[in-house]
């Protein structure tokens, strides 16, 4: 049911920061906007470095127009920005009230969605796409199923179907009692962790509370960070859909998070797979081309000698053609949104959808579906599900033998169940472990994964 009382826009742009700090001082003018100061976190954070060695789609490609997460992931905070502006300057030409009250909405949505870009996928795992399902499987095996026998319902919903956003969310928030006492995380503000949780509900929600949407498709926390969600939720004045349960409305920069990310993957995906040669170039250039739909009669001056530098050209002018429509339409249901009555992909109201859904067909059938693609992916089932599984034998042997103790010295210090974490429960534990996996590059994986299996020894020092 859509609430009476709507979302209001300064509330869900704070820029206090989580978990309790308050705004700065008026006087204390930075150099930096609170919200850039939140990029430039995610820039210098560990988490977002190791995206530039795991796979967005082909395995760690010797050509380096191929892309990475980290690739991914600043073009996506690019074409952000540019969406956050065009779509808040839609909203100050229709409402002069919110113009005068926020006569910086144009330049705090730019970077708000900017910085949730940045980091909408810093807590995916390695191995490409197939990473999430390769910790998912592991969990869901009958080796699992003696680490699982006495957790709830809910914790082993979030190990069964594990979430890189959720894990994202908790990179975000988390700080491990190994490394000190707070719990800040990175220290964003409430704006940018509001707008970066494209799916603000835990793992495992009464059928009851759904009504459908594209906020629900996945989850956005573990239950380890679901009382951080709520606080979130509450500063931010989000919408219920089912309070008791943790379930919310988005953010509404979510919207435009969702739209960059959707628009990148699509087209950039499928420009890399023009360019590898798994789909050919006189089918996917006409299909930019007609999406593109330069009026009759259009001609440039520029005559084009190389098909790739031509596609370079289109793939531009059509993202950014898409931006405007994608803020145009941003505009229009925000009213909606507001109030909780519209929870849709922006991208498929686009008049080019049919299009790219015909992009989307053949990215998977000739680029996703190829043979590095499907190679690297069932690789990262046997390396993800190897290493959780031989790590989380060492840690719940209760003999504590000698291979055991061996590898738990392999574990930094942060991911152990010792010292100051010590007292921590059997689902924070193996919650530890999946941190771990799922943080490490591509190599560092497989690297680790043949040397505990001696299929390959360390090189020295």
């Amino acid at each position: 049911m859509p609430a009476e009382t709507p979302m209001s826009w300064p509330r869900l742009l704070s820029q206090r920061r989580f978990p309790d700090q308050q705004l700065p001082p008026a006087s204390a003018a930075p150099v930096r906007g609170a919200f850039v100061q939140d990029y430039d976190r995610v820039v210098f954070s560990s988490a977002f470095r190791r995206l530039q060695r795991k796979t967005q789609v082909m395995p760690l490609p010797e050509t380096d127009f191929v892309h990475t997460r980290l690739t991914h992931s600043l073009e996506t905070a690019v074409v952000g920005r540019s969406l956050g502006r065009l779509a808040a300057r839609h909203l100050m030409e229709a409402d002069a009230e919110l113009a005068r009250q926020l006569p910086n909405l144009d330049q705090d949505c730019g970077d708000i969605v900017a910085a949730a870009c940045l980091a909408h996928d810093i807590g995916n795992p390695p191995f490409g796409h197939s990473g999430e399902d390769a910790i998912s499987s592991y969990f869901l095996s009958a080796a699992a199923a003696p680490y699982l026998a006495n957790l709830t319902a809910a914790e082993v919903a979030d190990l069964q179907h594990f979430e890189g956003n959720a894990a994202g969310f908790r990179i975000l928030t988390h700080t491990y009692a190994a490394h000190s006492s707070g719990t800040a995380g990175l220290g964003l503000t409430y704006a940018t962790l509001g707008a970066f949780t494209k799916y603000p509900r835990p793992s495992l929600v009464p059928d009851d509370a759904r009504v459908g949407g594209a906020s629900e498709k996945k989850y956005g926390h573990f239950q380890t960070e679901s009382a951080r969600f709520r606080h979130v939720a509450a500063e931010l004045g989000l919408l219920p859909k089912d309070a008791a349960n943790g379930f919310y409305h988005r953010h509404p920069l979510a919207f435009l998070v969702e739209a960059a990310d959707d628009l990148c993957y699509r087209i950039i995906d499928f420009e890399d797979g023009l360019k590898l040669g798994l789909i050919a170039p006189e089918t996917g250039l006409p299909l930019l081309k007609r999406m593109l739909n330069d009026p009759a009669g259009r001609v440039g001056s520029v005559q084009w000698h190389d098909w790739r530098e031509e596609l370079g050209y289109v793939r531009a002018r059509l993202i950014g053609k898409l931006v405007a429509e994608l803020a145009a339409l941003f505009a229009e249901h925000a009213p909606a949104i507001l109030r909780g009555e519209y929870d849709q992909s922006l991208i498929k109201e686009l008049s080019c959808w049919v299009d790219l859904q015909e992009v989307q067909r053949l990215s998977i059938n000739q680029l996703y579906r190829s043979r590095p693609v499907l190679e690297i992916e069932a690789a990262g089932f046997e390396v993800l599900g190897g290493l959780l599984d031989a790590f989380l034998c060492a840690v719940f042997d209760a003999s504590q033998g000698h291979r055991s103790r061996k590898l738990l010295l392999l574990l930094p210090e942060q991911f152990r169940a010792e010292g100051h974490q010590a007292h921590v429960s059997a689902y924070e534990k193996i919650l530890l472990l999946t941190d771990f996996v799922a943080g490490m590059t591509d190599q560092n994986a497989l690297s680790l994964y043949k040397t505990i299996k001696g299929i390959d020894l360390p090189k020295g020092f």
